[in-house]
């Protein structure tokens, strides 16, 4: 049996420490013998699960590898499931997907076992008991315990059969976040996932010597590829944090011991705020520790500027920031060794051809790093070996979503001194008002500059004039814009604040932004609606000014 490249080269040191979580550190060598027993249990019987999707929900942590990396071995297709989602999200997932077999850790026992046991879904438990041997068997039963020898297998070096793997073979879907619609199954191969890793492995320096910080969620492409997988196909060491606790986090910067961290903005925002609120003596501990990380990473939402600016000030890191999607992995990355900038997501990666596109005439506006068309904005297409294979028995929205081979992104950007600026999502951040094209990125990203905004999101709301009215959330730092002269006597108190929002924001905006681009609507809430890799759900948002006016 041939393994796929994640495998072997993550294999090249087994002594070398590949997951540390809850229960302690765990090598390659113990983490290579789990996930083959597991895959063999998996296996029964049969020789090859033959693309069986196999569900999958578990906190983060060593089975979760285990896990993923027997489903891939027996010849399934892993479909993680996200424990901080409601029972119709998973179920939908279930449903859709064709789930033949369900897995979940011991705590989680009670979010799934009812799901699999209305529709008869083969079901297993999984305990995390560390390193006790019979817990290498989370999925035989008391009534199975004749498959023992398996152990016996393991423990003497037994080479358990698999089944071959082919890079063509589909081996992952993730569904995506469905802000507009029910989730997609994104689908990817083998080969689309070793392109992904393979490519950041070399365009961010990964080494085995790293150690990175995870605490993204595992049913993203942020955290399964960019995170996890990278270090792995590295054979680095993952450390999973256990939750996402602010000032634990400044303290394992500040061992010395964690080289790599990822995160999305809201989470870098999270920890300023933490900073801010510590004593000047743990301030500096903090600050000196994450100066001395190897790589901090950025994304799956626009990061601020002004957070990219106040987190270089307090920690000397410039935080690099890509572009990528569920469907494509990472399109673009600001480089490793070079010039960072703020604002931008950088160039397209090595073996990924990008080009910006006119929608309605197909005229190609970029390709590469060179201008077609100096200062024109296009939708971004992107081609290449990372590009996932379809939609999940979706065959017409797979076709729809690729032309002449290209996939289409649905975002637009510019191409600016040859590093690309998103815009935003054609479909939710791309207004149009009055005639005018307008990015509601880059009027959050104004508005986020105004020392009373902690955070802001811009939507478009219908209007018969305009086409598209320009509305404005925002969440205000404490005890900011309450004029009371502004507000009428009896209004309620979101409606005074917002009030009040509105007559400091408006005529700040009008002296840094064309007037058309100022929001004619204001909302203020304690904090904006998010899905669990941190974007706006900007439909809930609409919503939420449409329930107000009405």
């Amino acid at each position: 049996m041939s393994d796929l490249p994640l495998f072997e080269r993550a294999l090249a040191d087994p002594d070398r420490t590949a997951v540390v979580d809850a229960n302690g550190p765990h090598a390659y060598e113990w983490l290579d013998t789990r996930s083959r027993l597991r895959a063999a249990q998996l296996l029964g019987d049969k020789k090859d699960l033959e693309e069986a999707r196999i569900g999958f929900l578990m906190e983060p942590g060593f089975e979760y590898v285990v896990t993923k990396w027997a489903i891939w071995r027996a010849g399934g297709i892993a479909v993680p499931l996200s424990p901080h989602h409601p029972d119709p999200e998973i179920e939908h997932v279930i449903e859709d997907a064709g789930i033949g077999m369900l897995l979940a850790t011991e705590s989680l026992d009670g979010r799934l076992r009812p799901l699999g046991e209305v529709r008869q879904i083969p079901y297993r438990a999984v305990p995390t008991t560390g390193y006790e041997m019979r817990s290498i068997l989370p999925l035989v039963t008391p009534e199975e315990r004749d498959q023992a020898d398996l152990v016996e297998e393991a423990e003497d070096g037994a080479d358990v059969r698999l089944p071959e793997l082919t890079m063509d073979r589909r081996a992952l879907i993730l569904y995506t976040s469905g802000t507009t619609g029910h989730p997609k199954g994104v689908v990817s191969t083998h080969g689309n996932l070793d392109a992904q890793m393979r490519t950041l492995v070399d365009a961010w320096a990964w080494e085995p010597e790293d150690r990175i910080l995870h605490v993204l969620p595992l049913h993203h492409t942020h955290g399964i590829v960019n995170a996890l997988g990278c270090a792995l196909y590295a054979g680095a060491a993952v450390e999973f944090a256990g939750g996402f606790d602010p000032a634990a986090v400044w303290e394992r910067f500040a061992s010395r011991e964690i080289t790599v961290f990822m995160a999305v903005p809201t989470i870098y925002v999270k920890l300023l705020r933490a900073w801010e609120e510590a004593d000047e003596f743990t301030r500096a501990r903090w600050s000196k520790g994450a100066r001395r990380l190897r790589l901090m990473v950025s994304g799956s939402a626009a990061l601020p500027v002004v957070v990219f600016e106040r987190w270089e000030q307090i920690t000397g890191q410039r935080l690099l920031e890509r572009y990528g999607m569920t469907e494509i992995g990472m399109g673009l990355s600001n480089p490793y060794a070079g010039e960072r900038r703020a604002g931008t997501v950088g160039q397209p990666l090595p073996g990924v051809e990008l080009r910006l596109v006119d929608p309605e005439s197909g005229r190609v506006l970029a390709e590469g790093t060179k201008s077609v068309e100096p200062g024109a904005s296009g939708e971004i297409r992107i081609r290449g070996p990372m590009v996932f294979s379809e939609y999940w028995n979706r065959p017409a929205e797979t076709a729809a979503a690729f032309e002449d081979g290209w996939f289409r992104t649905g975002d637009e950007a510019v191409l600016e001194r040859g590093y690309y600026r998103i815009l935003g999502r054609r479909s939710v951040d791309i207004l149009k008002s009055g005639g005018y094209k307008i990015s509601a990125i880059e009027i959050e990203n104004l508005l986020r500059a105004h020392p009373g905004v902690r955070d802001c999101a811009v939507v478009g709301l219908p209007d018969e004039e305009w086409g598209e009215r320009i509305a404005a959330a925002v969440v205000t730092e404490p005890g900011a814009w309450f004029i009371p002269d502004l507000v009428p006597a009896g209004a309620e108190g979101v409606h005074e604040r917002a009030r009040s929002a509105a007559a400091v924001l408006d005529p700040w905006l009008r002296d840094r932004l064309a007037g058309y681009k100022v929001p004619r609507e204001w909302l203020c809430l304690d904090e904006l609606p998010r899905n669990a890799m941190g974007k706006v759900r900007k439909a809930a948002l609409r919503e939420m000014f449409e329930t107000r006016a009405g």
